[in-house]
């Protein structure tokens, strides 16, 4: 019989990876308080609508990429979430959160694409979202910034840099997709696939094309930010001049626009050079139409997404000081040993006793030599070794080894071990 194998595309995080997660999302968690943000947490699959009216019918997400089913049961299409922020704004709409005032919401989990696996793309990957409703200004577009570059600076990241661009307003994207439209038709010949393709469904996105024969047409055309209105720059200005005051070095890429219709006036990209093509680990925008879009009352809203796989990969690739500790703080601090029936039973309680005490303990299960266990200690990266045996028993104290620094076996009360080990 063939083994069975995960789907292609879509990873198991093995135990010895899962501790570099685990310390990502913890800083994660403790930085998101820091700032005032709420968990919320959203179903996997959607109706497919949601999608199509949110990322935009001519993006290469719904016509290529979305993992879409029928529900036979009630003959209703629907998709595994390829992105947060559609799902949250339903949300928000669905249960009035807004009648509360603003929010400051965030999420973390898979989201799916049907896109060609490579290493930082896959199938299933991982997000952390961040989302603010109903605030309008620029402030809050300027905090998404500077707390993200709060975030690498804590998780011990460098190396990254902000680009940034303004989209304007719906008003100002129609009449400069006209203009895009007659650029490049003058030039078709010079078009690839894609970018014929996306001509009249979708011309804004050609400008994010990453076809290098394509890259000096796309420099020639015309640019958004030279037909934005007033609203728009001032808009544009404050968060600019908040940053610049925040010290938060950035870059203007008038070619950036994102890859969902939802996006207007603000977006951006974190990006490294350090992951090869699968450059951007976090990015996102201002989508002030996207709540009328779905049938809520209007409302601003501004929000990014992390990639979760891309910043551990990059945690990995930089070996911080941070990340390193977190490695180690997954291992135990106590490996507790037993010979014998009435040990083994004594050796359960002493474990409970020292995990009162708040420390990380690993029991010996399975039986075994003496000689076996002290293997199984010794790899479990333990700092030390509490050995029970007929002898520590009688004398009802435990045997303390130290397994990665200098010292002696000792044999003391199990509440003097405790104050041994924790030193």
């Amino acid at each position: 019989m063939k083994a069975l194998q995960a789907v292609r595309g879509m990873n198991d995080v093995l135990p010895q990876d899962a501790a570099l997660w685990e310390f990502f999302e913890d800083s994660v968690r403790d930085w998101l308080r820091a700032y005032g943000y709420r968990n919320i947490r959203m179903p996997l699959v959607e109706p497919t609508a949601l999608f199509v009216r949110s990322i935009g019918e001519a993006t290469d997400i719904v016509e290529k990429e979305m993992y879409t089913f029928q529900d036979s049961l009630n003959n209703e299409s629907l998709t595994l979430r390829p992105e947060g922020t559609a799902s949250c704004v339903r949300a928000a709409i669905e249960h009035s959160l807004l009648h509360q005032g603003a929010q400051r919401l965030w999420y973390g989990g898979a989201m799916f694409r049907h896109e060609r696996p490579q290493k930082g793309r896959y199938r299933q990957f991982h997000q952390i979202g961040v989302e603010a409703f109903g605030l309008p200004g620029p402030d809050i577009d300027a905090e998404h910034l500077i707390m993200t570059a709060r975030l690498w600076r804590l998780l011990g990241l460098s190396g990254i840099r902000l680009e940034l661009n303004s989209l304007a307003d719906s008003a100002a994207r129609a009449a400069h997709r006209q203009r895009l439209i007659a650029f490049f038709e003058q030039h078709r010949d010079q078009l690839d696939g894609d970018a014929q393709r996306r001509l009249h469904s979708n011309p804004l996105r050609i400008l994010d094309s990453k076809n290098p024969h394509m890259q000096p047409l796309i420099e020639a055309a015309p640019q958004l930010n030279e037909h934005m209105d007033d609203a728009a720059r001032a808009h544009f200005h404050g968060v600019c001049a908040t940053l610049d005051r925040a010290g938060v070095a950035y870059s203007i890429n008038p070619r950036l626009v994102r890859g969902l219709d939802y996006y207007n006036y603000t977006v951006f990209e974190w990006v490294t050079d350090a992951l090869g093509a699968q450059g951007t680990v976090c990015a996102g925008g201002r989508y002030d139409g996207l709540f009328e879009q779905l049938g809520g009352k209007p409302a601003p809203g501004c929000g990014f997404a992390m990639g979760v796989e891309r910043l551990v990969a990059l945690l990995q690739v930089q070996a911080s000081p941070a990340s390193q500790h977190a490695a180690e703080a997954q291992q135990p601090d106590v490996y507790v040993l037993h010979q014998g029936d009435a040990a083994a039973m004594e050796a359960a309680r002493a474990a409970e006793e020292l995990r009162d005490a708040q420390l990380r303990v690993v029991l010996h299960c399975g039986g075994g030599s003496f000689k076996s266990q002290m293997k199984r200690a010794d790899a479990s990266g333990a700092r030390f070794a509490v050995i029970l045996g007929e002898e520590e028993l009688v004398r009802k104290e435990v045997s303390v080894k130290p397994l990665r620094a200098q010292g002696v076996q000792t044999s003391v009360p199990l509440k003097e071990a405790i104050e041994l080990i924790r030193g």
